[in-house]
Order: structure tokens, then C-alpha cells, then sequence
């Protein structure tokens, strides 16, 4: 059997259940998940404690926090200001965890990883389009020109990709910090998932940060507390799949059919001892090589991105830029 394998993902809660399929406690890191029937959402957290665990995990120690409903990429008003609100409500939370508020307005950097270019990569830049800028409008006038007797100052920046700048995306955000300020930084990225049913309909928001372009093998300067020097919440949505994983998923539903055909039951019944990471791994060996290393999205992903950014900054804007946090909560 194989022994060395690894599963593209950005996601913790893929991470973890890659351990729970060989049947593995991994000490320090604790799982949650809570699920509502009425809103279709299922919310899991992932408390990865100790740096053993974090070792374990391949992530940094930290929060992450995965929302999955199949309404995300659904243009239903009604679904978006739900998720966006509970969305809203998640990133507040690691806000307070990381106590940098201290009854104190917010000044708050935006950075929207990706490529605008390419449309599964271009989630970031879409949510830094939709906020609502506030820090020329709070510095120019104050924060009573907002209307609110509480002003964050929101900022956004569109670092792109290495390929257009030629650097890192870390080291333009560290020259903003250094000359703006702020007191956190959001990051917003496109991610990969290992599980083809999570594209498009999956939320992570970590505050351990965001490592750009992991998830698909192109791995760049990571964006945390550590490399800024501000704490960095991340928020990422798996737009893409890596091509081996469609194929592991086709295999199966083959070695079920395997294991119903008298003939060839054991034939499925030797595949089915592999576990997921070595199935996975077989699989690779044995796709065409062009196809080993290629990333698969939705054909209407255009649409999806677009209306999953307008749900990621309309959280923004609530719990920042628009003072609708309050209103939600009045109504809640």
C-alpha cells in the first residue's frame, strides 16, 4: 500500500476528516459542527490548540470556522442576507477573540488575494469591489460624517499575483501596514477543496490567516500575524477541485458496483481496504500525466464568484462600513 500521500485542500475541516477516515484522534485539535434544517447550514469548528496538533493538521494553531449551505451560490436575496449575517457574526467573533477592538473605532485592511484574470481566482478582487471604503472619508471629515456614532475605517487593496507585479502579495500588503496602520487585516482568497460537493457552497474564516495559493501546489509568502505584524483573519471559498479527486470520487461509486457484482466483489473489497489518502494517491499514479496537476470549477462559475463575493463584502459592510450589525441584531 502507499504510505506517503498528501490531499490538496485549503479547508481544516477536510484536513480533519482525512483522520477520521483512518480512524485517527489527533490530540489538541477539537471539532465542533452544528446544523440548521430550516436554513440548510452547517456550521463547523475546528480548535486546532497545540502546536503538535497544528503539526498533525499541516495548518497554524487557530480558529477556523466552515459554513456550508447549498444556498451560497443561489441568487436568492432572502438566503444571501442570512448567510451574510451569520457570516458577519463569525468574523466578529475571531475580531473579539483577538481583542484588537478595546472599545476603539477599527482601522481595517481589506486585501483581496487572486487574479482578476482567471474567474476562479478572482473571488477577492470581486469582494474588495463591493465594499464600502470609509478610511479617505473618516480621515478627511471625521467619523460623525458617516452618520454613525461608531466609525471604522475600511480600506481595500487588490495586491493581484505574482505573475503581474513580480512580488509577493505579502510583501506589498507589509508596505501598506507599515504606512497605514491598521489594527487588522482581512484577507480574501479563492481556495481548493478535496471534497467536489463543497465548490462553490463553502465558507472558511481562520484567524490564523490565509496562505495564498496552497491548496493548488503554488505556494507564495503566507499573509499572518507573524509575517504582517497585525493579526489576519482569513476568508476563503474552494472555487476549484484538483481533476485527481473527480477521478477518486468516480472510483468510488466503481468499487461499490464492484462490491455488488458477485464476480468481482473482491476485487472492490481489495480497493475498498485502501483509505481515502491512499486511494487518492493510487489514483494520481494512474491518471494521464497531463491531467495529474490539473484544477477543475463549475462551468457557471462566472456567475457563482460574482454573487459569492457580494455576499462576502455585504458581511463586511455590516459589521463595519454600514451600521446594519445593529439593525440585524434589533431584528434578531
Amino acid at each position: 500500500m502507499l504510505r506517503n500521500y498528501s490531499v490538496r485542500t485549503d479547508l481544516a475541516l477536510e484536513e480533519k476528516e482525512q483522520f477520521e477516515s483512518d480512524n485517527v484522534e489527533i490530540p489538541g485539535v477539537v471539532l465542533e459542527e452544528d446544523y440548521d434544517e430550516k436554513s440548510e447550514i452547517r456550521v463547523t469548528r475546528v480548535e486546532i490548540e497545540t502546536e503538535n496538533g497544528a503539526k498533525a493538521m499541516g495548518k497554524p494553531v487557530g480558529t477556523y470556522l466552515t459554513l456550508e449551505t447549498p444556498n451560497l451560490a443561489v441568487p436568492d436575496e432572502e438566503s444571501h442576507v442570512e448567510i451574510a449575517e451569520k457570516l458577519c457574526g463569525y468574523i466578529r467573533e475571531l475580531i473579539d477573540k483577538n481583542d484588537v477592538r478595546k472599545d476603539k473605532d477599527l482601522s481595517v485592511l481589506v486585501v483581496g488575494l487572486g487574479n482578476r484574470e482567471v474567474t476562479p481566482d478572482a473571488l477577492g478582487p470581486y469582494v474588495a469591489d463591493h465594499l464600502s471604503v470609509t478610511r479617505h472619508i473618516v480621515k478627511e471629515y471625521g467619523k460623525y460624517a458617516m452618520g454613525m456614532e461608531r466609525a471604522d475605517m475600511i480600506s481595500a487593496i487588490v495586491p493581484g499575483v505574482m505573475g503581474q507585479t513580480g512580488m509577493e502579495s505579502a510583501e506589498i500588503v507589509r508596505g501598506i501596514i507599515r504606512e497605514t496602520h491598521p489594527d487588522i487585516v482581512i484577507a480574501v482568497d479563492a481556495l481548493a477543496a478535496r471534497n467536489s460537493r463543497r465548490l462553490n457552497r463553502t465558507v472558511q474564516i481562520a484567524d490564523s490567516g490565509i496562505h495564498p495559493g496552497s491548496g493548488v501546489g503554488n505556494h507564495r509568502i503566507g499573509m499572518t500575524r507573524e509575517s504582517l505584524g497585525v493579526p489576519v483573519i482569513g476568508i476563503g471559498v474552494p472555487t476549484v477541485v484538483d481533476a485527481a479527486t473527480i477521478v477518486n470520487d468516480t472510483m468510488e461509486n466503481f468499487i461499490r458496483a464492484l462490491e455488488s457484482s458477485q464476480s468481482l466483489k473482491g476485487v472492490g473489497e481489495v480497493l475498498k481496504s485502501y483509505n481515502e489518502g491512499e486511494k487518492y494517491e493510487f489514483v494520481k499514479e494512474l491518471i494521464a500525466p497531463h491531467l495529474n496537476g490539473m484544477f477543475v470549477t463549475p462551468k457557471d462559475v462566472d456567475e457563482m464568484v460574482h454573487h459569492i463575493s457580494h455576499t462576502i463584502s455585504e458581511a463586511i459592510n455590516m459589521l463595519f462600513a454600514s451600521g446594519r450589525e445593529m439593525e440585524s441584531a434589533d431584528r434578531a
